[in-house]
């Protein structure tokens, strides 16, 4: 316990963010992937030292105290199951994440806001099922005015969305750095080695 407390010297490249951690749930399923499990190399070493967390892979690089060395995790499990059945929060992230980061009236994906279905001056709610994300151009043009009103359609009807079709949502979008040792845990279109 008193190595969690001592000062680990950095190897030479490990920058702050570098050599950052996936993270698994007890059942092997990222935690999340968009935004993806993460933690700082730091974080996983202090669980693995806390006995939290089993590692599945290490980097090639290793930190060293007085007495011992310890090879950096590049992917840990959660040795406890943390479920994910509860409903996603309705914030402005997921609701972009849920409709594909992109205008639901016309598919843009720039200057992203979000738009009241039915307007809330004609009794619409701020909720799963009236909000959607719109480009500013189209939410401009809809206005105040109703869908029939404003002569726009929906590319899609909007609902709350569970857990899991956010989760299915964002392996859509991977992050720019992935890990070779974290690709058999994410389930992107990635080319396998033959």
């Amino acid at each position: 316990m008193g190595l969690i407390s001592q000062q680990l010297p950095l190897p030479r490249d490990a920058a702050d963010g570098a050599y950052p951690c996936l993270v698994l749930n007890a059942d092997y399923q990222p935690l999340s992937y968009f935004p993806l499990s993460l933690w700082s190399w730091q974080d996983a070493i202090k669980a693995v030292f806390l006995e939290r967390v089993n590692v599945v892979e290490h980097y090639d690089k290793a930190v060293h105290s007085a007495s011992m060395e310890m090879t950096l995790p590049s992917v840990v499990a959660l040795k406890d199951f943390v479920p994910q059945s509860r409903a996603p929060a309705f914030t402005r992230f997921n609701l972009f994440l849920r409709d594909g980061f992109a205008c639901v009236y016309c598919g843009s994906d720039q200057e992203l806001t979000f738009d009241h279905v039915v307007p809330r001056r004609l009794g619409g709610k701020t909720t799963w099922e009236n909000i959607v994300a719109a480009c500013s151009s189209c939410n401009w043009k809809k206005g105040g005015r109703s869908l029939r009103d404003a002569h726009m359609s929906l590319h899609r009807k909007p609902s709350q969305p569970t857990i899991y079709e956010l989760q299915a949502q964002g392996r859509r979008f991977p992050p720019g750095y992935l890990h070779d040792s974290w690709l058999d845990f994410l389930y992107w279109d990635v080319e396998l080695e033959q």
